[in-house]
Parts: structure tokens; sequence; C-alpha cells
């Protein structure tokens, strides 16, 4: 299966790269940026003497006469300009932007204008433990970003059981480098260094994203309040889940049930720890009540499970073959 990245520059790009030049039944033809002109272990010195390839301008011809499959891990709105070209093509698309993620009118009153409206509601969100049937038949999988994919793993197990009345209040802290790879006044070393701080509290985009995808699957539309934080570590990611029970259950009894047959998810006995799930595709839960308060704590990889291993998840099973395939399970530790 003859595989492209677009957008091959930053910190998911990089991983896409790691992942699939490792998989056995894809092969890597095609790399490419906006600018182009260069190589990949250019672009990334750690590939140096792992991998040669040339990175060039992205081109939708050079997509069409050279992949099967491509991953596009672009910016928002750059991402759809692109996709919206391949629709029409044999090509199977994983967009790693909130481009496909939405319905059109959520999209466009968070994000901006869609400029590929023909097919904005089309994307088949790629969420595999929820999505997984759908995924196999996609044309374009949206893959989901960090915050809801750890969000989204953790509560759902519990909606039948969380009285919707009240809010769901979600304190989520990530790593920098889901922050992407260009620096600004946020991410220099001088503000990050030994500092914690929230961002949007309250306003985050991905508040809707989680609303919409629990009223998908639940058919309910419980208040989000989400508060995301920026902690001074490479990669990771923290997050805890508050909500109110109208029903007497053991959180981790649900948990284990509901994901008895999901190799990817592991249920914890004790709260979990985002050194345990670097590195890989594991999305480690825990969950603990008091009478009738529900505290929920997930913790990802947030440039692997909440990116790039989340969207080859995705492209294993659009492609017919074993979801687990090439995905990584050893963390980084210590």
């Amino acid at each position: 299966m003859r595989v492209g990245i677009v957008g091959v520059s930053g910190y998911t790009g990089l991983e896409l790269v790691k992942l699939v030049i490792a998989h056995p039944l894809f092969k890597l033809t095609y790399l490419a940026t906006t600018t182009g002109d260069t190589l990949v272990e250019t672009l990334h010195p750690s590939l140096l003497d792992v991998v040669t390839m040339s990175v060039d301008k992205a081109s939708i011809d050079a997509v069409k006469n050279s992949c099967d499959l491509v991953f596009l891990a672009l910016p928002h709105k750059a991402s759809m300009g692109f996709a919206k070209e391949l629709w029409n093509s044999d090509i199977k698309i994983v967009d790693l932007s909130a481009d496909y993620r939405l319905i059109q009118e959520t999209y466009e009153k968070h994000y901006c204008e869609h400029e590929d409206s023909d097919h904005a509601n089309d994307g088949v969100y790629g969420l595999p433990e929820y999505y997984r049937e759908d995924i196999k038949n996609a044309k374009l999988v949206a893959s989901p970003g960090c915050y809801p994919t750890a969000t989204l793993l953790g509560i759902l197990p519990f909606m039948p059981y969380i009285d919707t009345n009240a809010p769901l209040f979600v304190d989520a802290k990530s790593g920098v480098s889901g922050a992407g790879k260009s620096c600004n006044d946020t991410t220099h070393f001088v503000n990050i260094n030994e500092n914690i701080f929230a961002y949007n509290p309250l306003k985050h985009r991905h508040a809707p994203e989680i609303m919409e995808k629990i009223r998908e699957i639940h058919g309910i539309s419980p208040k989000v309040h989400f508060v995301p934080h920026l902690v001074p570590m490479t990669r990771g990611e923290l997050v805890s889940i508050y909500a109110t029970l109208k029903s007497d259950i053991d959180p981790l009894e649900v948990l284990k049930k509901h994901y008895e047959n999901e190799p990817f998810i592991r249920i914890r006995e004790v709260p979990v720890a985002t050194k345990n799930v670097s590195g890989t595709h594991f999305c480690d839960i825990f969950a603990m009540r008091d009478g009738n308060a529900l505290f929920v704590s997930s913790s990802i990889d947030n440039i692997l499970r909440g990116a790039s291993s989340q969207a080859l998840a995705a492209a294993n099973l659009m492609c017919g073959f074993t979801e687990s395939l090439g995905l990584p399970i050893i963390a980084y530790v210590p």
C-alpha cells in the first residue's frame, strides 16, 4: 500500500514517518510540505541514516500518482483545501486536522467558513473504539486530536449513569508538543519552564467537539466545561473529568466491562500517569466515586494516541488490515 504524508515538517508528521517506515504493509512513497525542496533527514535530523527521502512541494497530482492512501498532517483550513481535490479519486484520506471532525454548522461557529461544503459532513470520526465499522468503509477519516480522544475515551462509558442536568468538568493537561513545532511567547522555554497555566478556559473549541460526539453516541447533550493547561514536559496528556452520578455503580467494573475487548484501553486500579503511556498507542483510564461524585482520569501520548498512531489505526482499518498493525506498545520509561 503506497502511502504519502502531506505536512511532514511538524511533530505529527515526524511520528507518522516513524510509524509508516516500520509498518509491514505500508510503503512510504511521497512526502510533502507547503514549500518542499528538502530532504526528510534535513527536516528531522533524528532520521539521519534511518530514512533518506526527498520532500516535495505539496501537489494534488503527485499524490494521485504516488499514493493509495495519504495522511494530511496540515493545519485547519489548509487540509480541506487539499482534501476536496481528492474526493473523486481512489485515494483513501486520513486527515489529522479538525476540518472534517465536526458537522459544518459547529465547525464554522468555532473555526472558519468551510471550503468543502459538498463533503463537510462526510468524514468519519477516527476514534476506533466507537466508530470502527464506519472507519473500515470510509473515504476520509477525520482523526481526533488529543484532548477529545482522552476525554471521550474516559467519559463515554459512564454517560448512561451520569446526571446530565449537572455539567461535566474537564481538567486537561498536555505536554508542549501538543502546541506544535513553531515557537511563540506561550511555548518559549523561558515561559513554559517550571510553569503551568490554563489557556482558553471554558472557551476552548474542543468543548463543542466533545459535546457533539457524546450526543452522536448516546443521544444526550450534557454541558461540558473544558479547561486545558500547558505543562512543562515534551509529550503526554492527563485528563481529569468530574461528573455527578444518578446511579449506584462500581466505576472500575463499568470500565472493565465496557472495554473488555479493546486491547489499547488499559483500566488501572490506581490513578493513571502519563509516563506509562508515553511512546505508545495505549489509553490508560482510572475511575472512582465518592457518593454521587464521579472522578475519571485518562492518560495518553498526545502526539501518538492523540494524533499519529490513532491516524495509523484508522489507516489500517480503511485498508482492511489488522487494526493493531504497526502500533507502538513499548512506553518510554524510565
